[in-house]
């Protein structure tokens, strides 16, 4: 658990699970698919125990939210999120670097974050933190998905 003046950081835990969905409902860029039900979210909270994080203001008010795992070779964040009210202050970047010292203890060598192409917002802030964009090197990642 860490702490600044006006957010605590604590792990993310399936009881957090309803005011992370309605924070990432209110996020513009944001998609939620079938796959981020309760038991969805539990089931990869369990896996990855310990990996994500929650935001919460002096109200215990959930202001941010971001998924973290790994499958022991490679990092993955999901559906970081800051609520308006909380945007400006740093928590987005708190929040990330708290998920990436946990895959650094595990010693996970990379780490790759999904944002769609429009969300400019998003986009700024990921290139603004010194993440790579792959469309400035020689060769560009292409993700193909399959609805199982």
């Amino acid at each position: 658990m860490s702490s600044t003046s006006d957010f605590e950081l604590r792990e993310f835990v399936a009881d957090d699970y309803q005011h992370a969905f309605d924070l990432w409902s209110s996020i513009e860029g944001l998609s939620l698919h079938e796959n981020d039900t309760k038991e969805a979210i539990t089931s990869f909270l369990e896996r990855n125990p310990g990996f994500s994080v929650v935001a919460s203001d002096k109200n215990n008010n959930i202001v941010g939210a971001v998924l973290c795992g790994h499958n022991g070779r490679a990092g993955s964040l999901y559906h970081l999120a800051v609520a308006d009210s909380a945007r400006g202050k740093g928590l987005g970047r708190q929040m990330v670097q708290f998920c990436t010292s946990k895959l650094i203890e595990a010693n996970i060598p990379h780490c790759s974050v999904f944002v769609f192409t429009n969300n400019d917002v998003g986009n700024q802030f990921w290139i603004n933190n010194g993440w790579d964009d792959p469309m400035t090197r020689e060769f560009a990642w292409k993700v193909l998905q399959k609805r199982l």
